[in-house]
């Protein structure tokens, strides 16, 4: 079989087209989680949505499977493949901030950083994730949860419109009131529909926040998971936190002789009026004798790349998620035991407060399904040396096999591993039956099937679960 010519594809783009012949090659197939090794055929870096739908029309007469990537945070390693061409959106990152209406306009392969960047010059934010290098894209078509979320619903919730390449090359507006059902899908249906070239986002007046972590001893960490759900339960909702289960890295505000020792955690973001901080954070330093902490007044961005670190290039990953109506005894007991053992400095437990704002959504309103959840839970393995691989990864399935039982069916997609693919009805419930058959108007062919995948050809019998 002769070698496939990518000759015409570079002539028809104004981005780059990168193969295996061509210098950079391994550094631009390069993913976040270094357990995925893969060799696509070629990485196409689109500069405009014209350069994208050249991409898809090449990749469908040529047969070959596509990845799209955004930030290349994907756990799976569903931004690469084998064999087939991948959409590397690395190049488009411009965001444009709009201030008299509060939005943000940004290209699909900003990141968190970069959309913070340019909207806190302004005083505004939107909610995002914890880690800054996350790719937008990713994160607001699973949902995106983050230290705003209480107060101003999930980065989906704040999506305006979008501008998407479909499988057979059109460019559409979704929006409220321009092709509806595909505004719909994409708000929490993930990567299934096409490619989004850019975001519109509502923005909020958040410039200073109070708060950022607070460690305390191990052995209090049932006292603490059991404070959090009291106090976030009565929190006004400009209070973002989670709790976690961490070794303490080697920084300057820990004691030198607790680093490397495993602590539990508490991150706060008080995105109130910023004098009324210190008597927000009050009640949560009291919960347990505090080792360390770096807690005060600083910019919105700050605290949002503050673990961004622990969570560099060159780690194994394996993850996995669930959504908890409650945090009950039963529960905390499951994460005291398992999260008591985390591997690495690397690896994390985090449970997210997501009651408040989202809660007040209708479960059918967008693709994400879990509006009766109040919490969200990752248990994030990340580790260096692949010869961990087998125990960490057990560590992960052992911590989520005793934490399931108490949690609802389906998780969060954006924390899913490659072989969670038998949760994705669970993972959006009564919703699934109706992107399904979005699926098959947008996508009849599920070109877009490096993902969470909603199958367009899925039998009756899944279509009614």
């Amino acid at each position: 079989m002769a070698e496939l010519s990518f000759d015409g594809l570079r002539e028809a783009m104004r981005g780059m087209v990168i193969t295996p012949s061509d210098p950079g090659y391994d550094e631009a197939r390069t993913v976040m989680n270094a357990m995925i090794d893969r060799r696509p055929a070629a990485i196409v870096r689109p500069v405009n949505a014209g350069d994208v739908i050249e991409s898809i029309r090449f990749a469908r007469e040529n047969g070959l499977v596509v990845s799209v990537r955004g930030g290349g945070h994907s756990v799976p390693g569903f931004g690469t493949n084998d064999g087939g061409l991948v959409i590397d959106l690395s190049l488009m990152k411009g965001v444009r901030i709009d201030p008299r209406e509060a939005t943000a306009r940004a290209e699909g392969g900003a990141t968190w950083g970069d959309l913070n960047h340019a909207a806190h010059a302004f005083g505004l934010a939107t909610t995002g994730g914890i880690i800054s290098t996350t790719g937008i894209g990713g994160l607001t078509l699973g949902g995106g949860i983050g230290y705003l979320a209480r107060k101003h619903g999930l980065s989906l919730d704040n999506l305006v419109s979008a501008d998407v390449v479909t499988a057979d090359g059109r460019m559409l507006t979704a929006c409220e009131t321009e092709n509806e059902d595909l505004f719909w899908a994409l708000r929490g249906g993930g990567g299934n529909f096409g490619v989004v070239t850019s975001f519109e986002y509502r923005l909020h007046s958040v410039d200073m926040i109070y708060g950022g972590p607070i460690f305390y001893e191990l052995d209090r960490a049932e006292t603490i998971l059991k404070g959090f759900r009291e106090l976030i339960a009565k929190a006004p909702e400009e209070l973002g936190a989670f709790p976690a289960f961490q070794i303490a890295p080697p920084l300057p505000f820990i004691p030198e002789d607790r680093h490397g020792d495993t602590l539990a955690l508490m991150v706060l973001c008080w995105a109130g009026p910023i004098e009324k901080g210190e008597e927000m954070i009050r009640p949560w330093r009291s919960l347990a004798p505090v080792v360390a902490e770096m807690v005060g007044p600083m910019p919105y961005p700050v605290l949002n790349s503050a673990f961004d670190a622990l969570v560099g290039p060159g780690l194994q990953h394996y993850w996995k998620a669930s959504f908890l109506r409650e945090l009950d005894d039963a529960s905390i007991a499951a994460y005291v035991e398992h999260g008591s053992r985390v591997p690495t400095v690397n690896s994390a437990v985090h449970i997210y407060a997501i009651d408040g704002a989202p809660n007040r959504v209708d479960k059918g309103a967008t693709a994400f399904a879990y509006r009766d959840a109040h919490f969200a839970p990752v248990i994030a393995g990340m580790w260096p040396d692949p010869a961990d691989n087998e125990k960490n990864i057990q560590w992960v399935r052992d911590f989520y096999a005793a934490t399931a039982p108490h949690a609802e069916a389906g998780g969060y997609i954006n924390f899913m591993s490659s072989d969670d693919q038998s949760r994705i009805e669970a993972n959006y419930g009564g919703n699934y039956r109706r992107l399904v058959q979005i699926k098959r108007k947008y996508d009849p062919d599920n070109v877009f099937h490096m993902n969470q995948n909603i199958r367009p050809d899925a039998s009756e019998a899944e279509r009614a679960a």
